[in-house]
């Protein structure tokens, strides 16, 4: 077993789902990001809870050699997608990606199916792309 498919195991057994694993530098520290989601959202103490079921297990088997932070928290509003569960998931919000081909979308996800994404563009233009060519993408909230 891995240590993300442990973690998606303990989340899920509070009623949350594991939507990504990261981790990362700042401000000179290591940091070991849990995203998790739930129906109508992520709470504090459901983030505390999760906390307190997954430190253990990374005491046992460590994400990053040498110090770092454990954080669980929801990826957010405005989040990275890096799945085509990502993608299904974010059916009718709005999206900016690109692909390896440099070519650039913005729009709305009307749907996920047979590996492909189908977004509507503010202009009312629908477009259908294969998820194996996107190579960044993330949705994004209008203010």
């Amino acid at each position: 077993m891995s240590l993300e498919s442990d973690i998606k195991k303990m989340v899920e057994s509070i009623g949350l789902s594991l939507y990504d694993t990261a981790v990362f530098n700042e401000n000179e520290n290591t940091i070991f990001r849990v995203s998790v989601t739930a129906p109508g959202g992520v709470s504090l103490d459901q983030c505390v809870e999760a906390t307190h079921l997954i430190s253990p297990l990374l005491d046992v088997t460590p994400p990053v050699g040498g110090e770092y932070r454990l954080e669980v928290s929801s990826p957010g509003i405005e989040r990275k997608l890096k799945t085509l569960d990502h993608f299904a998931q974010s059916v009718g919000e709005k999206v900016v990606f690109s692909t390896v081909n440099k070519e650039k979308f913005d729009g709305e996800v009307v749907s996920v199916e047979n590996e492909e994404i189908t977004i509507k563009t503010k202009e009312g233009e629908t477009h259908t792309v294969p998820f194996r060519s996107i190579s960044k993408a993330k949705t994004y909230f209008e203010w």
